[in-house]
């Protein structure tokens, strides 16, 4: 039978390979299930949270005027009503230091204390990932490990759980989320059916390492499902490479042309179906491994996709709309800044109060999906 080392290190591999945590169950079984929670000795609870939006704030009446549509059609499908667009001088980087910021200050951590920076963003301002200057402009001083996690709008779960592994597994104590997405640069601004959905935004929380007795994080459940990309996706456009030989030997269109990547697409009706079929038995998994039913929960807290998805997950799982943690009519989708966004605001209205818990979700292209459920504070 293995020890409490032996879990401590396989808890440490997973945060240090996200593809082993995002494609094994097993794994996601055996550490949040099988292993009673804090068996590292140690723990881990969100402190500190903190959000930020572009400056331009874009209505469905002004969408209207560049694409067929209305405020009434678009709010009738989606609910939602407006969006903030990255304009002018803005980039995400920026947007995601400043969530990052506002969520140490509510922690009361200095930036020397912060140990590792998990930015999760699909849309980062560099290919090659936007999380070491996150750490530069915060003021980072002690230069902790930072880096980025790709998974759609499934980014900032990820995260979370990435944060619970590092703190339990691998010693760290002081850990910054980010979910920060840019996704209007990847929209095709005419079509309709998918560039009324999307706007971009960054939310942040401080996971902070803990006593096993204080432990926040109570159990979590993540997925993929590489068949359904086809379904959402912004791939990579093919050159139209022509690997004949010319009359001297020399292979054509060498060196290869610079690539770029299409625009959002996206079937509507088969993620509304994907969302609908795997989001609420994922939540009564994570739900189960932390040994807790829906009705302890005090809230439920989705990707803000459409409202149509999160009204049909809150009634499968029969939670009362009164207990629906939703903001998508002012921001639209965010990617991975949903989450946060959302749950900063909840706190900062004084929504969501601290000791309660919390059951959320996010979802989206990969296919990919996972749930958590937490305490907030």
């Amino acid at each position: 039978m293995a020890n409490a080392s032996s879990y401590a290190l396989l808890a440490a591999a997973a945060a240090a390979s996200l593809p082993l945590l995002s494609r094994s169950t097993k794994l996601t079984v055996c550490y949040s299930a099988s292993v009673p929670r804090g068996v590292s000795g140690k723990g881990c609870k969100l402190v500190g949270c903190g959000s930020a939006v572009p400056t331009l704030e874009i209505s469905n009446d002004e969408l209207a005027k560049i694409v067929d549509t209305s405020d009434e059609w678009i709010s009738l499908r989606t609910g939602i009503r407006k969006r903030r667009l990255l304009s002018g001088g803005e980039n995400l980087t920026g947007l995601a230091v400043e969530a990052a910021g506002k969520a140490l200050r509510m922690a009361k951590v200095e930036p020397d204390d912060v140990d590792l920076i998990l930015m999760c963003t699909s849309t980062p301002d560099d290919l090659f990932g936007s999380a070491p200057q996150i750490s530069k402009q915060l003021g980072c001083r002690t230069n902790p490990l930072a880096y980025d996690i790709t998974a759609a709008c499934s980014g900032f779960m990820l995260g979370l759980i990435s944060a619970a592994c590092h703190i339990r597994g691998g010693g760290f104590h002081n850990v910054l989320v980010i979910g920060a997405d840019a996704v209007s640069r990847y929209v095709d601004w005419t079509d309709r059916g998918t560039c009324i959905l999307f706007g971009d935004a960054a939310g942040a929380v401080l996971i902070q390492s803990c006593n096993s007795e204080e432990d926040g994080l109570f159990g979590f459940d993540l997925h993929s499902d590489g068949d359904g990309q086809r379904h959402l996706n912004a791939a990579i456009k093919e050159n139209e490479a022509n690997s004949a030989v010319d009359t001297n030997g020399c292979v054509l269109d060498f060196p290869p042309r610079q690539s770029s990547y299409s625009c959002i697409q996206m079937n509507g009706k088969e993620v509304f179906r994907f969302a609908v079929r795997s989001v609420p038995p994922s939540i009564e998994s994570a739900l189960e491994k932390a040994g807790l039913s829906i009705s302890n929960i005090d809230w439920l807290l989705l990707h803000q996709a459409n409202q149509r998805i999160i009204d049909a997950v809150a009634s499968r799982l029969e939670v009362p709309s009164e207990r629906v943690i939703s903001n998508l009519a002012n921001y639209g989708n965010t990617n991975a800044a949903s989450i946060p966004l959302a749950l900063d605001e909840a706190v900062q209205s004084g929504k969501v109060k601290a000791g309660q818990t919390i059951a959320a979700s996010g979802f989206g292209a990969g296919l990919t999906w996972g749930s958590a459920i937490f305490r907030w504070g």
